[in-house]
């Protein structure tokens, strides 16, 4: 069943033996320090039969880093404690990249010493941010200075060399959902009217001069870009998302990246965002490289994205925290478990939800 998501694909130099892709997970589990554990070596030893797996999202820096338990890759602790991760996924026949991540505005000053975020502009989030003590308003941001900008680009390239140090198959840079990169390319979030604000081609600098340091540091072929072109997130929105889109998509283009993932959620999505028209086809009239598509998809419409040439590769991520051997079950076309105590068992520290769900034949 499924020929087409079965077949291998080229992901720039990374090629994949199936397009069943593992998309980025938060899931809470690093130890203090942001530093990786056991729990993550088996966890994504499990995951390997994946086409390929891109990491959950990692820290970049301390300042970047603003949810509990998730794992970083700034210090030479936290790259060190990679290394099993990347082996085990090899040694079980898989591949994986490392999402990089700073989350702007979204970092509560607890993490921060009480200083505020950077981002942007000076803009607050909606809602509440994740804390260690528990749930609390996001708090207003400061705008980067270039000197800031300067110094997160350098962050930027030095976690994508601990990356390569730690045996990853390359980076993604995190440019969704409101995040960092996300903030700089959208209206509501960047008030700017210097080089990095006001038009589409200022507001792409930040992210095109990010690109550049992770090409530098890998070849363009190992990196790659997630973005969600389409809708809200977590306050991050744009009145004319054709316009700055086409323009990061010429960027890919320009840096010819390994691939461009999208994040295109439907009614149900983690982030509350409503179904609005899908950008694939806006990216691909500037962006000639593997496009995967990401969010809600069942393997039907999967195979049919796939064999119509829609994209070469889809995304599964919530159905990949339940069914750790989910392309094999997909290839036989049996039933998936479903997701149980969510979404507490996302994020809840050990391993129960987390490394504890059965294989397909385990599972009787």
């Amino acid at each position: 069943m499924h020929e087409a998501l079965f077949q291998p694909v080229k992901l720039g130099a990374i090629e994949a033996p199936n397009r069943v892709l593992m998309a980025p997970l938060t899931r809470g589990r690093a130890s203090a320090g942001g530093v990786p554990n056991e729990l993550l070596v088996e966890y994504y030893r499990q995951r390997a039969g994946a086409g390929l797996i891109i990491s959950e999202a990692t820290g970049i820096s301390v300042e970047g880093l603003g949810w509990h338990a998730a794992p970083g890759i700034w210090s030479a602790e936290q790259t060190e404690a990679w290394k099993p991760v990347t082996e085990a996924v090899r040694q079980a026949g898989g591949r994986i990249v490392l999402q990089l991540w700073h989350m702007g505005r979204i970092v509560h000053p607890d993490y921060l010493d009480g200083q505020p975020p950077v981002s942007a502009s000076a803009t607050t989030a909606p809602d509440h941010a994740h804390t260690p003590t528990g749930r609390k308003p996001h708090q207003q941001s400061r705008a980067a200075t270039l000197d800031d900008i300067a110094r997160i680009v350098d962050d930027y390239a030095k976690a994508a060399a601990n990356a390569k140090a730690a045996g990853f198959d390359g980076v993604q840079l995190h440019g969704a959902n409101g995040y960092l990169v996300d903030q700089f390319l959208r209206q509501s979030t960047n008030l700017r009217d210097d080089d990095y604000g006001g038009s589409p081609e200022n507001r792409v600098r930040f992210m095109d001069q990010i690109l550049a340091r992770l090409v530098d540091v890998w070849g363009n072929d190992r990196v790659s870009i997630r973005l969600s072109p389409n809708g809200e997130t977590q306050g991050c929105d744009d009145p004319d998302p054709a316009s700055i889109f086409a323009e990061a998509a010429r960027v890919c283009q320009r840096h010819g990246l390994g691939f461009v993932e999208l994040r295109q959620p439907g009614p149900n999505g983690t982030f509350g965002a409503t179904e609005v028209p899908k950008q694939d086809a806006l990216i691909r009239a500037h962006y000639t490289g593997p496009l995967v598509l990401n969010s809600d998809y069942t393997a039907a419409e999967a195979e049919a994205d796939v064999a119509s040439g829609r994209c070469e590769a889809i995304s599964f991520g919530r159905p990949f925290i339940s069914n750790p051997d989910l392309p094999a079950r997909i290839r036989a076309g049996a039933e998936w478990a479903p997701n149980v105590n969510v979404p507490q068992s996302w994020y809840l520290p050990g391993p129960a939800g987390y490394i504890d769900y059965p294989a397909m034949a385990a599972a009787g």
